[in-house]
């Protein structure tokens, strides 16, 4: 009964929505608003708590402190904690956004069913563990020096299409186009562009995977929808990729983590945790910041943009058919490590915001104008990634998430246990068995990082899903089941 370790008070706003007020800590500006169903509350660990009410004391926060349900202890946000900051007036954090920026979900559809993939799926799965490194320090297949990579985190995605690697269309389903406007090479060290010039186009470690799944006819909740979205059931094959910056991200935020400690002096800011260490968004240093980490945001679109092209090739060196044959589109790509300005209500007035997101995916409803064009009448996708052993699901934006929470949902099923008690408790090479018994074709670079994997070290995916649909602020289109895996 992890609820009773804090000492917080924690009221019920309406179902699965609870709040602490400004009262139970000092500081506090706003409210912190957790979104759990009674028995996700209840196994919350403590440290959430403490974490949100820490954000909610931050210089020019707006509305809420927000945790999403499968929110956890993180590095100054917990993971799925979401804050909006007055642009002109408000604070920009590392810590509410990440060392893996613009860390990420693509969903890539195709032509196949499993009744066509199945016979070749260990092929298939040695040629995208060969086309995609995965693991700690992997380099790349692609070479670039220092100047393309610049003018990659400039350009982003678009850079990948006028270099080959992808198609003009790509770039419509990816969320800002795969190329966020502002980003400044210039803010980025050195040291951070030798850790990233040679890992795009790779998964690195930890919960980063890629994975064949399939779509049935029963596990499509609206049918619209994910015909919209290119779905059609049957046993359908689609491809998901979680990533996002990798070293070059990592080093981005250590670098400014260490400007940021010495401007809250200079600004005399004050926080709870020194890992909300922040400077106002407006200032020199919050602005190199935000430009130097829209370089490393830039930089995750493009690596997800080259593992697609890879993915792309490897289909078709298995299947002996062109991509495009294949039907091997993006369905869409979108980001949960990232800060962005944007528009928002507050109290009846329209602002730009500086929108964090950390653990959490952006989920703007139908007619959203930031929607693209195809999606615009359905609304956003938000992608959900589940464990490798219990599988993910693809939802859509609401109207009541951009009112409500800014526009967000949440972007996983949300660790319950730590990667070192999981090793603990399951070996790799048993897991591995196991996920093979169910059918699961897993490739990995090593049996302890798998272990740290296991389905049983997350939260039940599907009881996070249900809440955030019961709350109104994402609905459910399909839920995608693994048949292959790769793992760093």
């Amino acid at each position: 009964m992890k609820l009773q370790q804090t000492h917080m008070k924690v009221q019920e706003v309406s179902r699965d929505v609870w709040e602490i007020p400004v009262s139970e800590k000092d500081g506090m500006l706003v409210p912190a608003r957790i979104y759990a169903s009674p028995k996700i509350l209840e196994e919350m660990d403590s440290g959430v708590f403490e974490q949100v009410t820490n954000v909610a004391c931050l210089h020019g926060i707006q509305q809420y402190a927000i945790c999403m349900p499968d929110g956890h202890w993180g590095y100054g946000f917990p993971i799925g904690g979401v804050a909006a900051f007055d642009q002109h007036h408000g604070i920009i954090s590392p810590g509410g956004i990440g060392f893996d920026i613009n860390c990420g979900m693509r969903l890539i559809r195709t032509n196949l069913t499993y009744d066509e993939v199945q016979p070749k799926m260990e092929r298939l799965m040695t040629e995208l563990f060969h086309q995609v490194p995965a693991g700690v320090g992997t380099k790349g297949l692609l070479r670039l020096n220092e100047s393309e990579f610049k003018h990659l985190m400039r350009d982003g995605v678009d850079w990948c299409i006028a270099n080959g690697y992808g198609w003009p269309q790509d770039r419509e389903r990816i969320e800002e186009g795969g190329h966020l406007a502002g980003a400044d090479s210039s803010k980025v060290s050195e040291k951070a562009i030798k850790r990233g010039i040679h890992q795009v186009g790779t998964l690195g470690s930890g919960n980063h995977y890629l994975e064949v799944q399939i779509v049935t006819d029963e596990r499509i909740f609206d049918r619209r929808a994910a015909e919209t979205f290119g779905l059609f059931g049957e046993n359908q094959v689609v491809i998901m990729v979680h990533c996002g910056s990798r070293g070059f991200g990592h080093q981005v935020a250590t670098d400014f983590l260490g400007v940021f400690e010495k401007a809250m002096k200079k600004y005399d800011l004050r926080v709870k945790d020194r890992q909300l260490a922040c400077a106002p968004f407006k200032s020199p240093e919050g602005q190199d910041y935000f430009g130097a980490m829209l370089c490393a945001a830039n930089s995750a679109f493009a690596n997800r943009q080259v593992i697609t092209h890879r993915i792309r090739e490897a289909f078709s060196s298995i299947f002996q058919k062109s991509a495009e044959s294949l039907g091997m589109e993006i369905v869409y790509d979108v980001a949960h490590n990232i800060a962005k300005v944007e528009p928002h209500t507050i109290n009846g007035k329209r602002k730009d915001l500086v929108v964090h997101r950390k653990g959490a995916t952006r989920a703007f409803g139908p007619g959203h104008p930031d929607v693209c064009a195809p999606y615009r009448e359905i609304g956003q996708p938000v992608i959900c990634g589940g464990s490798m052993e219990t599988g993910s699901y693809l939802l859509v934006g609401t109207e009541k998430a951009v009112t409500e929470t800014f526009g967000s949902t949440m972007h996983g099923s949300g660790r319950t246990m730590s990667r070192t008690a999981a090793k603990k408790k399951i070996r790799g090479a048993d897991l591995k068995r196991r996920m093979e018994e169910k059918g699961i074709v897993i490739k990995a670079v090593s049996m302890s990082g798998l272990a740290e994997e296991a389905g049983m070290a997350y939260k039940d995916i599907s009881d996070v899903v249900e809440t955030v649909e019961r709350c109104g602020i994402t609905k459910k289109v399909a839920e995608l089941r693994p048949v292959g895996n790769i793992k760093g």
